[in-house]
């Protein structure tokens, strides 16, 4: 028997953007394989939002965006109307947020979420910001406290379309994990994939930048604030852990010279900005910092702007997972990933 979701979808950047296609693509396989259709019935970006209750032509969103332009101008939108206004105008059974990260206030995916569960829909978000910010209050708020209460699912917010979250809650039930090694930052992948080669920190910047891999400031990426960010998510949805930021020790790549990441290369290392959690008897120590890998690591042989994560359990032995993605579509695809689990779970 089919079941129909209708769905709100804040932002529009690359990986809302691509969710939405996603779902156009896989329309077929939603229905056939799992007996769902989804709905979008309201859909926002920075411009305003564009609400119907009938459903919204996605296809013409889509192409409005890969032509720049804003929701605004589309027929029918609703100028400076936001994300939860949008919500507070229609009926809608899951949530989507794909909204810019905002690591200081949680800016409107905090705000979102938070909403949307205590109104009881599901939520699915590929921003870290919110999790990262006040976990233990949306957790509190969802089925992760309590499985009669609406799903929240993120496993995009913490290295894209790598099942991160979802071996560590799920596949490693009952494991006591002894540590957690990660690399979840691309973009420092390849300035210091760059730097080994040869090139200045400041010139690997310059062309990460001018490639589109890094943003126009890169702070949050070089001063390993990213994975952190993405560190106390793990710890908190994984480890149980209830972490923020200022519990984790954190190094960025900003400091380090090209001679030196040089000098590892040629020992035959690799320079990775690495996301530890490692059991000390009675909590978990978190800590980001450049780390020289040992050829024999697995991380040692990452291509590009790969991610890894190793799970090192008692019952389970040493679990690795490792990415390659271009692009937003893993995140994007993540959050699809996202609510089929909501479904089996709920």
């Amino acid at each position: 028997m089919m079941k129909t979701y209708r769905f709100l979808l804040a932002g529009l950047g690359n990986i809302g953007r691509n969710f939405l296609e996603i779902i156009c693509n896989k329309e077929a396989v939603l229905r056939d394989r799992y007996g769902v259709k989804l709905i979008p019935v309201a859909v926002t970006d920075s411009s305003g939002a564009l609400v119907n209750a009938n459903g919204i032509d996605a296809a013409a969103v889509i192409a409005a965006k890969q032509n720049k332009r804003t929701l605004a101008s589309l027929s029918g939108a609703v100028a400076g109307m936001n994300a939860l206004d949008a919500l507070a105008a229609c009926e809608v059974d899951v949530v989507f947020d794909a909204t810019p990260v905002d690591l200081k206030t949680g800016g409107i995916g905090l705000e979102l979420t938070r909403k949307a569960l205590q109104m009881g829909k599901h939520v699915v978000t590929a921003n870290k910001g919110p999790l990262a910010l006040a976990f233990q209050e949306l957790a509190a708020l969802s089925d992760l406290s309590d499985l009669g209460k609406p799903g929240l699912r993120f496993s995009g917010a913490v290295g894209g379309a790598m099942p991160t979250i979802n071996v560590g809650r799920s596949d490693l039930a009952a494991a006591h994990i002894h540590r957690i090694e990660a690399v979840l930052n691309g973009t420092t992948q390849m300035i210091l994939e760059m730097m080994a080669n040869g090139t200045s920190y400041d010139e690997a910047i310059r062309e990460a930048i001018s490639a589109g891999i890094a943003e126009t400031d890169p702070t949050l990426d070089v001063e390993g604030w990213d994975a952190a960010n993405k560190l106390v998510i793990v710890a908190n949805a994984v480890l149980r852990q209830p972490t923020t930021l200022a519990d984790v020790s954190v190094t960025g790549i900003n400091k380090l010279r090209a001679d030196e990441v040089r000098a590892v290369r040629m020992l035959g290392e690799r320079m990775s900005l690495l996301a530890t959690a490692e059991w000390t008897g009675d909590s978990y120590k978190l800590t980001v910092a450049p780390t020289a890998l040992p050829e024999t690591h697995p991380f040692a042989r990452l291509a590009g702007q790969a991610m890894a994560i190793r799970y090192e359990t008692d019952i389970y032995g040493t679990q690795a997972l490792t990415t390659y993605e271009e692009g937003p579509v893993g995140s994007s695809a993540a959050m699809l990933r996202d609510f089929l689990d909501i479904l089996r779970n709920n």
